[in-house]
């Protein structure tokens, strides 16, 4: 590949409508990201009576497929974009294709039995998750494409969390409410499978325009090396950017252990609802905690990383995050409305967790550009896109396991349970303990990212 022509993005500023038009896209990413992992095991265990560990597995298989096919997406965008100059194509077809999956997803009615209602919802997410990474994978390795700048990545993916934290906000707060609208909940999980999927939809496609910006700023650095199209070669791309770039290592491994944390997290917020603070609707309140002060903390964490250095700020954004799950234990004695204090701090954290490492993937990938040449930011995005999917299906797995474990009662939807103590008990260790040790693993691999500013000033000024 040659490594002669650079972009012509190095320090240019990025305007106000690009930035915009970017960030709309977090309306769909935090959608989708958001509702089923709050909702889906429990429309399972809960609404179609399907055994929590085999709903566990249900969302693991879907994630699985979606870690099988993200690298083999980012290399094929990368192939799009040496083809034709744009990542778009693929992020309009699955912005066209999610709503229908989604609402499908959510369709099944209990009267079809806990078997054919499990099958059916593994088919519709699996094609649920096909739909998305055709827009996620692409739309991930665009910020690389869009500015060289180490201050301006951080700008633009800054404004991206601020969306996406209103995304959170908008559907672990509205999903749930749409949910519980009538007295019918198999209706009622339909018109939110539907409305959701809609807007999730609307975001995707809004936001693929950026292709056509980052498209015009990287023409200079085009034509590319056509990547291999076998499969093989394929997936071996992914693993030759993992081997070449240490850098890529220490933040996908900070990154994974970080989605694991919170896939935990998120997973459990609605069995905290419904069984530690006694209420199915006081998720609402839980998104609400977590993500307000998230939502006003992001501008905050842009600054601190000025200052400081971006890797600096994630890991103090990683270790108040850590205390605050930690604090979530006392949960166990003595349940009550402090759990919304705790989980505003989490929040404020999170800001910082989901902003931070998106600024620094960027940085890696122009950083391998200086010896490996522009074009390949897709077999980046692909391998991320794929680790963030393991780490969020594990989360959804280390819940089911430990309901599982702790004798969760499953049930039907409009019957009531008792559930065992030690159940109550497993849930908030799930959403307490557990993702307070993976957050502090992630603080051993991130100590391991070597990038500074400095480092990424070299390649633009290399580039200019």
């Amino acid at each position: 590949m040659s490594t002669e022509a650079r972009p012509e993005r190095a320090s240019a500023r990025l305007s106000p409508r690009t930035i915009v038009l970017y960030a709309i896209g977090s309306l769909g990413t935090g959608g989708y990201a958001t509702l089923p992992g709050l909702v889906l095991t429990y429309f399972l265990t809960d609404n179609l009576g399907v055994a929590a560990l085999a709903a566990g597995l249900i969302v693991t298989a879907a994630k699985i497929w979606d870690v099988l096919i993200d690298p083999l997406i980012g290399a094929a965008s990368d192939r799009q974009l040496a083809r034709t100059g744009s990542r778009r194509g693929f992020m309009v077809t699955g912005a066209l294709a999610l709503p229908l999956f989604f609402a499908l997803t959510f369709a099944v009615p209990p009267s079809w039995g806990p078997v054919a209602g499990a099958i059916s919802v593994l088919l519709a997410f699996l094609a649920t998750a096909t739909a998305f990474s055709l827009f996620q994978v692409p739309y991930v390795a665009l910020p690389a494409e869009l500015t060289g700048s180490y201050d301006e990545r951080t700008r633009l993916l800054g404004w991206r969390v601020v969306v996406l934290t209103a995304a959170i906000l908008l559907f672990g707060a509205g999903g749930p409410a749409l949910r519980n609208a009538g007295d019918d909940p198999v209706m009622g999980y339909l018109l939110m499978g539907i409305a959701s999927g809609l807007v999730i939809g609307i975001g995707m496609l809004i936001a693929s325009r950026t292709a056509d910006v980052a498209s015009r700023r990287t023409a200079s650095a085009l034509p590319v090396a056509t990547p291999s199209s076998t499969w093989r070669d394929q997936y071996m791309s992914g693993f030759r950017a993992l081997g070449r770039s240490q850098p890529f290592r220490a933040l996908l491994g900070t990154f994974v252990l970080q989605a694991l944390a919170t896939g935990t997290m998120l997973a459990g917020a609605q069995y905290v609802a419904t069984w530690v603070l006694r209420s199915e609707d006081a998720v609402t309140f839980v998104f609400v905690a977590l993500v307000g002060p998230a939502l006003l903390a992001t501008p905050g964490w842009t600054v601190i990383a000025r200052r400081v250095g971006k890797e600096r700020a994630f890991a103090m954004a990683s270790v108040l995050f850590t205390a605050a799950a930690a604090s979530l234990v006392f949960a166990v004695w003595s349940p009550g409305a402090w759990i919304y204090a705790s989980v505003a701090v989490a929040g404020i954290a999170y800001a910082g967790l989901q902003s931070l490492p998106m600024a620094m993937l960027p940085d890696v990938i122009s950083h391998d550009e200086r010896t490996s040449g522009p074009g390949q930011a897709g077999t980046f995005t692909g391998i991320w896109t794929a680790g963030e999917t393991v780490g969020f299906a594990l989360g959804a797995t280390a819940v089911s396991l430990t309901l599982a474990a702790t004798g969760y009662v499953s049930t039907v939807a409009g019957a009531s349970v008792a559930q065992p103590e030690a159940a109550i008990a497993g849930i908030v260790l799930s959403f307490s303990v557990l993702p307070a040790v993976l957050m502090a693993a992630s603080l051993l691999t991130l100590r391991h990212y070597r990038l500074r500013r400095e480092d990424i000033d070299a390649v633009v000024t290399s580039d200019a």
